[in-house]
């Protein structure tokens, strides 16, 4: 078995495993998923450094042919669009799973899913058959659903079925576009990298594929105005499927702008862009006014990420080197930040059972590590220069003011609502008199760290030496800019 197949289906031997477990052995099943999330976690970090950057062709490429009748193939892939999200799924998988050893209800059944989610995840960043990608990406739909529906809030149903019926109604409309593409093609074919070099399809056609396509991604990004299932599904999930949802979920409906829309419908993706930057600006502003709304911890991570994969989508509007990189490295980075935010919410929820802001106070004196991690995550997602968030945030702003420079202006007042905030959040737990209730409260522990000092790793290290991760997408990202006639700037 090739490399790419066996970080895909590592996951599914190791939910085998479980399921053929005693449930009463629970250390068992832990060890297993823990094992198997950190032997997918070393392959994602081999194709990491095995990836020649240089090329922006596909590296580790495999086909067979999977349904020949109707010119269907299994056909992997991976390129420098590709390749930091899946290693960022294997590092974030591992570590939610430590996360998840706080699960005491149904230990089998969760990692289980657990263990699913993980393969569709993976899968649907190396897949280059629009068939097999909507396999793997229907796939990641159905262990989410039970996931915050079993093991969720009080309100986790609510939550469950509103997130299943958004992306389903989303994957509804990606599956049109997808037959359309598949009908228009001569011969019929789902292949990505063949469709990607046939640019013959008319403008018409190419806008209501491209819209069908959109409804389907924004969704999941989530875009304003699709984003109002993300708070409930945040809120009401079990920390460690935040943590997935946040880091990885959201980068999928991007990506697919990356790796389907944008190179098959190349005319579409320009005539879309003013309106893609309209929504993306929207969406930072209104992302961070409602993030200073929040009283609840949670909910304000939750709605932070409205505003910064709005960055994300900025950058993807405008056509240009910076915004293509910028876009790229905010989804990169946002994985690591919010995704360390929300571990450290949930650090403070385990010991507390609350997210009331007004709750806390004086924390800081009382638990000095875990104020210092939270600081740092904080100034990371306000974009303090030397930590990673600003770097992607600022390619982004560059590349959005060579195009589109009223964009730029709006789009600041997302960085500085970021800080409001992030800042305010400081001060309500970290800082002034202690709430006499958390006199005794614990410090964050070793399991816990284990979970956030990797990810605190990749934040200071990006923020220093942002060149290493840029080389590694540049190259394929120039090329899609060239290739889409963009601004070589």
């Amino acid at each position: 078995m090739s490399t790419l197949s066996l970080i895909i289906f590592l996951p599914v031997l190791g939910m085998i495993g479980v399921l053929l477990t005693p449930k009463t052995e629970v250390q068992a099943i832990r060890r297993i998923a823990t094992i198997v999330s950190a032997v997918v976690c070393a392959l994602c970090t081999f194709l990491l450094f095995r990836f020649t950057a240089s090329q922006p062709g596909m590296q580790f490429v495999e086909k067979i042919a999977w349904i020949p009748q109707i010119n269907v193939f299994y056909h992997l892939g991976v390129d420098g669009i590709s390749v930091p999200m899946i290693f960022i799924t294997g590092l974030l998988s591992l570590l939610a799973c430590v996360a998840s050893y706080g699960i005491k209800e149904r230990v089998k059944e969760y990692f289980a899913l657990y263990l699913l989610l993980e393969t569709g995840m993976l899968g649907t960043f190396c897949a280059l058959d629009l068939f097999l990608f909507y396999v793997f990406w229907e796939v990641v739909l159905v262990p989410m659903y039970f996931l915050i529906g079993i093991w969720g809030g009080p309100r986790k149903e609510y939550a469950a079925i509103k997130f299943f019926l958004y992306t389903l109604a989303g994957s509804i409309f990606m599956l049109l576009g997808i037959l359309a593409l598949y009908f228009a093609s001569t011969p019929h074919t789902f292949d990505i990298t063949v469709l990607s070099v046939n640019h013959a399809f008319a403008l018409g056609f190419q806008k209501l594929v491209f819209l069908a396509l959109f409804l389907g991604f924004a969704i999941k990004v989530p875009i304003w105005p699709f984003h109002t299932w993300l708070p409930d599904a945040h809120v009401e999930a079990p920390t460690p499927i935040s943590v997935l949802l946040a880091g990885i979920l959201l980068k999928m409906g991007t990506y697919g702008f990356f790796r389907i829309s944008y190179p098959i419908l190349p005319d579409a993706a320009r005539w879309f862009g003013i309106y893609m930057a309209i929504l993306a600006v929207i969406g930072i502003v209104y992302g961070g006014f409602v993030s200073l709304a929040q009283t609840d911890f949670k909910k304000m991570i939750a709605y932070s990420s409205v505003s910064h994969m709005g960055f994300v989508l900025l950058g993807l509007a405008v056509f240009n080197y910076s915004g293509f990189d910028g876009a790229l490295l905010q989804m990169f980075n946002h994985g690591t930040i919010t995704g360390g935010l929300f571990l450290l919410v949930g650090v403070l929820y385990d010991r507390t059972h609350t997210r009331d802001l007004s709750s806390f106070g004086g924390l800081g004196a009382r638990i000095p590590v875990y104020a210092g991690m939270l600081t740092v995550f904080s100034l990371a997602s306000l974009g303090l220069p030397g930590l990673s968030g600003f770097v992607g945030e600022f390619l982004t702003l560059l590349g959005s003011f060579v195009t589109y420079r009223w964009a730029a202006a709006v789009s600041c007042l997302g960085v500085v609502l970021a800080a409001c905030y992030l800042l305010w959040m400081i001060q309500r737990v970290l800082l002034g008199p202690l709430n006499i209730q958390w006199k005794s409260i614990a410090e964050i522990n070793r399991r816990e760290l284990f979970t956030l000092i990797p990810l605190l790793v990749i934040i200071v290290f990006v923020g220093i030496f942002p060149q290493v991760i840029l080389n590694l997408f540049g190259p394929t990202t120039h090329a899609l800019v060239n290739a889409l006639g963009g601004i070589s700037q």
